[in-house]
């Protein structure tokens, strides 16, 4: 049962918290894929009050055809779930919906878990119980950062080309010749920020910090995760990578190579 105390979730908090939450400039579709009624029906409460549009699913099933149905702005997952559990769910949508912001749900306070979700593709996590406003701060900074390639922001970023890849900043592009990559946004901003600085060592706690706004131990190997994905996609033989490189014992670098 959720905690009802200190703006936790629960069904009581949920319509007062609800009454001091500011709503989004724009109506924001949310799809909630949650198989406990009480959180469920508070999560719903609290932000179709705050101006959200709000749609649930109570199984992982359930909740990947609403997803590609209703094609929401943001989706809150839990990890345990029944038919399909969140893991599964996440790297399904990660799948079909590479650019979907997705936050997950965990009622384990193990980091295991929570990387094992970074690692499918989930943008952020935050651990049950939760206060409902640092829900929403997470929801809004996961949409921040989807939507940065279409803000204002990097209107005036110019493309990056590397041989024949290209990046665009501003539609969140990477094409490779002709053909275009589909890239989760964690991917995308690792690229940009690889290639924009090529030659240059980062450490994996700097993009740890930078790409996913963690300072904690034990998330190295999300970052291994990511890249072995991310060369997947963009190297011709990912166990030869010739674009993003090694360096042992510290990070990763773009390739400083004349094209």
């Amino acid at each position: 049962m959720p905690d009802k105390d200190n703006g936790k979730t629960g069904q009581t908090h949920a319509t007062e918290g609800a009454g001091l939450a500011v709503a989004p400039a724009q109506a924001t579709s949310l799809l909630i894929i949650e198989d406990d009624e009480n959180i469920s029906s508070a999560l719903q409460e609290y932000f179709s009050r705050a101006g959200y549009n709000v749609r649930t699913a109570a199984d992982g099933v359930a909740g990947v055809e609403l997803a590609a149905k209703a094609r929401p702005d943001a989706v809150v997952l839990d990890l345990m779930l029944p038919k399909m559990d969140g893991l599964a769910v996440c790297k399904e949508l990660r799948q079909k919906t590479p650019q979907m912001p997705i936050l997950m749900l965990t009622a384990k306070d193990d980091v295991v878990d929570k990387v094992l979700g970074l690692e499918m593709g989930a943008d952020d996590y935050i651990t049950k119980p939760f206060s409902l406003r640092e829900l929403e701060a997470r929801i809004k900074s996961v949409l921040r950062r989807a939507r940065a390639g279409t803000t204002s922001d990097g209107q005036d970023e110019a493309p990056i080309h590397r041989g024949n890849l290209r990046i665009d900043p501003v539609r969140r592009e990477v094409t490779i010749g002709d053909r275009q990559v589909e890239l989760t946004p964690k991917e995308f901003d690792l690229l940009r920020l690889f290639a924009s600085n090529p030659g240059r060592v980062f450490p994996r706690k700097y993009l740890l910090e930078k790409i996913w706004d963690y300072s904690y131990e034990g998330y190295d190997r999300t970052i291994d995760s990511h890249i072995n994905r991310l060369r997947a996609k963009i190297e011709q033989n990912p166990d030869n990578p010739q674009l993003v490189l090694t360096v042992w014992g510290i990070g990763y670098k773009f390739t400083d190579a004349d094209s």
